[in-house]
């Protein structure tokens, strides 16, 4: 851990039921609802009507409203730019983005770059600095996830399918909006997805090089949340309260990662993702989990506080530790994950491209970043020890 500690929050974030609603008040006090606000969603946010009464609100305070929806989960840089050149033609002052973590980093992204000719690629893995002075921007999740509504990060991928990510400032909306009545409708194996995302964020976050005293309450607490609320979520999906508990979880694993990053689950995740289209909360999951043991005995005294945050204590910090990786796999099995990827499809060659990907520029701060150094053959048996599940 760092031996000097800052952090950065910009931004409002709102929370409660039904504060999706009134958009044009929540605009205009940051900007301005007057000429066009353009909404980005993905097509079935669009298709089962969660955008229709943010959209009247607008359209009867007067503002013109443009909708781009041409969005996929691990959405192409060319989809960020085709939001952006909406943006840009209709000279828009506020981007509004609804629904997972595709729709807010493609909101995010096409925001801050609307207001230059550049292209989403030029601006991956920082080599460009993100242009200032972008629309107004407003993130409202219908999952509760990535936490991208409080990031300075968004995720895209490129023409070839490798994952990629621009970071900066500009990324950060000026106000994120939790409703839990918008993510009622998710189905199970959604709901747990997503929310092991926010556990595998929360526990990187608290047990990376990077973490730091600072930030511990916002993970640990995030992590409290999940070990209590998902099962919850998972198993009565009208529960707005589990549901609005995970969104503040998502939230506040959300701030943790923007403030110390994440660990080798992520760059293992992100290469299954483009290897063998996983699910991305799924995927660093399965990855945490086999990564665990060995993280967890490099650094017991962090790792017991995740165990101790999940609910189990009795043991020293090194007994604690050494049980944190089956009670991890326990809590996966119960809210629904599926461990093995045997019905995904995984090519034969899964374990050499997954090693392939994860050794690639772009995931390096994640590897970097991790409690433990993993050596080329370690991760590769990592790899194998993921591809290999059951």
């Amino acid at each position: 851990m760092s031996s000097v500690h800052q952090i950065a929050f910009g931004g409002r974030v709102r929370y409660g039921h039904n504060a999706s609603r009134g958009l044009p008040d929540i605009i205009d006090e940051i900007g301005s609802t007057r000429g066009q606000v353009v909404m980005v969603c993905d097509p079935q946010v669009r298709a089962i009507g969660l955008i229709d009464g943010m959209v009247d609100d607008l359209m009867d305070a007067g503002a013109a409203v443009s909708v781009f929806d041409d969005i996929t989960g691990d959405p192409k840089s060319t989809q960020v730019d085709a939001a952006a050149e909406m943006i840009r033609s209709t000279a828009a002052g506020a981007v509004v983005a609804v629904g997972g973590g595709s729709s807010m980093d493609v909101g995010k992204m096409s925001a801050a770059i609307a207001g230059v000719e550049a292209l989403a690629m030029a601006f991956s893995l920082g080599q460009e600095t993100l242009p200032s002075g972008r629309p107004t921007l407003v993130c409202i999740p219908t999952t509760a996830g990535t936490g991208a509504e409080v990031t300075r990060i968004a995720a895209y991928s490129d023409p070839a399918g490798a994952k990629l990510w621009a970071s900066g400032e500009a990324l950060r909306a000026d106000v994120a909006i939790l409703d839990p009545l918008l993510t009622v409708g998710l189905p199970p194996q959604l709901t747990a997805a997503t929310g092991a995302d926010v556990l595998v964020h929360a526990i990187e976050a608290c047990t990376n090089r990077e973490a730091q005293p600072m930030v511990d309450p916002w993970a640990l607490h995030a992590i409290r949340l999940v070990a209590h609320q998902l099962p919850q979520a998972v198993a009565r999906p009208d529960d707005i309260e589990a549901r609005g508990m995970m969104l503040i979880a998502a939230c506040l694993a959300g701030l943790s990662v923007d403030a110390c990053g994440t660990g080798i689950a992520h760059a293992l995740g992100h290469a299954l993702g483009a290897v063998g289209q996983v699910h991305h909360g799924r995927a660093v999951a399965l990855s945490l989990r086999v990564a665990l043991p060995a993280n967890a005995a490099a650094a017991p005294a962090r790792h017991a506080e995740v165990a101790r945050a999940m609910g189990h204590f009795g043991e020293d910090d090194d007994q604690l530790a050494s049980f944190l990786a089956s009670h991890f796999d326990a809590f996966l099995r119960r809210i629904g994950i599926e461990i093995s990827l045997a019905a995904d499809g995984m090519p034969s060659d899964s374990v050499d491209r997954v090693f392939a990907e994860a050794m690639q520029p772009e995931n390096a701060p994640m590897r970097e970043a991790n409690c433990r150094d993993f050596a080329p053959e370690e991760l590769r048996d990592l790899v194998r020890d993921l591809v290999d599940a059951a």
